[in-house]
């Protein structure tokens, strides 16, 4: 059984997806999926948002956009969160994240 996939909404000049993130972590990485989200560990502290900062700073340098690309659409204060990154397709998001799936018989 493979993992579920991403809800991810691809609109005109970008996609919107949900995150999980985990503050805190030793490091910033991707951690995989959970349910239908991309779980990002970040090493930030969940306090005056950092880790939305850090969040922001790792996945623009992951998908190759610049940081002003991503935003927190909502759950700024919340580990769930709904982000939109412009200039990027669906397909490009789960490559770059190392996300992509096996071709499905």
């Amino acid at each position: 059984m493979t993992a579920p996939l991403p809800t991810i909404t691809e609109n005109g000049d970008g996609v919107v997806f949900p995150v999980k993130i985990v503050p805190g972590s030793s490091r910033t990485a991707v951690a995989g999926m959970l349910e239908n989200m991309i779980k990002i560990r970040v090493a930030a502290p969940p306090e005056k948002g950092k880790a939305n900062q850090c969040l922001i700073a790792f996945l623009a340098q992951q998908l190759g956009v610049k940081k002003n690309a991503v935003e927190i659409l909502s759950g700024h204060t919340h580990p769930v969160k709904q982000v939109r990154v412009a200039g990027i397709t669906a397909a490009d998001l789960l490559a770059k994240l190392g996300l992509n799936q096996p071709n499905r018989p």
